[in-house]
């Protein structure tokens, strides 16, 4: 009877590092921008309410979708990813996202915040992956598109 063996992915594994350096800041920037959101869509007040309401259960889903992608990415490559609550605390700095009710514009500008904080991560890994692996910087790719375009849909609210 042939002996069961644990199949292990063949990929380089200075590419899992390196693909892991670049995208484990973004995983954790993405989990606290998707707690972020969350804690702000409740407290959220003012005129705009519903909307921004609204706005930031898309963002906040973008978000987790994101941390997934890129968690999944470095996880195929071999590597294990922690991205638990006290590790994301410990990793990314404080926001502005407020614990208490907050009015709306004070909301977007705490979440377009914590956007560019992921976003200059997202953006040095895509910068950091074109030598190391470009399936990887293409999903680094992926998530600046769509945080950019979360980014548009929130300043457009503060826009006079």
């Amino acid at each position: 009877m042939p002996t069961k063996t644990t199949p292990t992915i063949a990929v380089d594994p200075t590419v899992a590092a390196g693909s892991a350096q670049f995208l484990t800041p973004v995983v954790h920037g993405l989990q606290a921008l998707g707690v972020n959101g969350k804690q702000a869509h409740w407290n959220v007040r003012g005129s705009n309410f519903i909307a921004i309401h609204e706005l930031l259960d898309t963002v906040v889903a973008h978000a987790q979708e994101w941390a997934d992608l890129a968690a999944e990415r470095v996880v195929a490559l071999g590597l294990p990813i922690d991205a638990r609550l006290s590790t994301v605390a410990e990793k990314v700095a404080p926001t502005g996202v407020d614990a208490g009710f907050a009015q709306w514009h004070d909301t977007v500008r705490a979440i377009i915040a914590d956007i560019d904080a992921v976003g200059a991560d997202v953006q040095a890994a895509i910068d950091g992956l074109d030598e190391i692996d470009l399936t990887s910087q293409d999903i680094a790719i992926s998530i600046k598109e769509g945080l950019d375009k979360d980014r548009w849909f929130l300043v457009a609210h503060l826009a006079e």
